[in-house]
Protein backbone atom coordinates (compact mmCIF):
# COMPACT_ATOMS: atom_id res chain seq x y z
CA UNK A 1 0.00 0.00 0.00
CA UNK A 2 2.78 2.19 0.75
CA UNK A 3 4.50 1.79 -2.73
CA UNK A 4 1.39 2.55 -4.26
CA UNK A 5 0.93 5.80 -2.73
CA UNK A 6 4.60 6.55 -3.30
CA UNK A 7 4.18 5.14 -7.06
CA UNK A 8 0.88 8.32 -7.19
CA UNK A 9 2.37 10.76 -5.79
CA UNK A 10 5.63 10.94 -8.18
CA UNK A 11 3.54 10.28 -11.21
CA UNK A 12 1.54 13.21 -10.00
CA UNK A 13 4.34 15.59 -8.90
CA UNK A 14 5.83 14.57 -12.35
CA UNK A 15 2.64 15.77 -14.06
CA UNK A 16 2.26 18.92 -12.40
CA UNK A 17 6.18 19.99 -12.92
CA UNK A 18 6.19 19.04 -16.78
CA UNK A 19 4.81 22.07 -18.20
CA UNK A 20 7.02 24.03 -15.82
CA UNK A 21 10.22 22.39 -17.00
CA UNK A 22 9.13 22.30 -20.56
CA UNK A 23 8.38 26.24 -20.74
CA UNK A 24 12.12 26.94 -19.00
CA UNK A 25 13.64 24.99 -21.59
CA UNK A 26 15.52 27.32 -23.88
CA UNK A 27 14.27 27.13 -27.59
CA UNK A 28 16.30 25.34 -29.99
CA UNK A 29 15.61 26.38 -33.63
CA UNK A 30 14.93 23.71 -36.03
CA UNK A 31 16.69 23.98 -39.59
CA UNK A 32 14.86 21.73 -42.22
CA UNK A 33 17.63 20.06 -44.69
CA UNK A 34 17.07 19.04 -48.33
CA UNK A 35 16.13 15.80 -48.83
CA UNK A 36 18.66 13.91 -51.17
CA UNK A 37 15.85 11.57 -53.05
CA UNK A 38 12.55 12.76 -54.42
CA UNK A 39 9.66 10.75 -53.42
CA UNK A 40 7.96 8.47 -56.03
CA UNK A 41 4.47 9.51 -56.63
CA UNK A 42 3.41 6.19 -58.49
CA UNK A 43 4.57 2.76 -57.51
CA UNK A 44 2.98 -0.18 -55.75
CA UNK A 45 0.84 2.12 -53.23
CA UNK A 46 -0.95 3.68 -55.65
CA UNK A 47 -1.71 0.26 -57.82
CA UNK A 48 -3.21 -0.85 -54.91
CA UNK A 49 -5.41 2.35 -54.17
CA UNK A 50 -6.77 2.60 -58.03
CA UNK A 51 -7.43 -1.52 -57.73
CA UNK A 52 -9.71 -0.66 -53.78
CA UNK A 53 -11.27 2.18 -55.71
CA UNK A 54 -12.33 0.23 -58.63
CA UNK A 55 -13.63 -2.53 -55.97
CA UNK A 56 -15.49 -0.05 -54.35
CA UNK A 57 -17.42 1.37 -57.01
CA UNK A 58 -17.89 -2.19 -58.16
CA UNK A 59 -19.35 -3.49 -55.29
CA UNK A 60 -21.38 -0.13 -55.00
CA UNK A 61 -23.08 -0.81 -58.97
CA UNK A 62 -23.46 -4.27 -57.95
CA UNK A 63 -25.47 -3.63 -54.85
CA UNK A 64 -27.83 -1.10 -56.77
CA UNK A 65 -28.64 -2.92 -59.87
CA UNK A 66 -31.14 -5.25 -58.35
CA UNK A 67 -33.79 -5.25 -61.07
CA UNK A 68 -35.31 -9.01 -59.14
CA UNK A 69 -38.53 -7.93 -58.19
CA UNK A 70 -39.86 -11.74 -58.30
CA UNK A 71 -40.72 -12.78 -54.29
CA UNK A 72 -38.39 -15.53 -53.08
CA UNK A 73 -41.31 -17.78 -51.94
CA UNK A 74 -44.02 -18.17 -52.89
Amino acid sequence: MLLKNVLMSAAAASLAVAPAAVSAAPAVDRISQPSAETSELGGPGLIIAIIAGVAIIAGIIIAADDDDDEPLSP
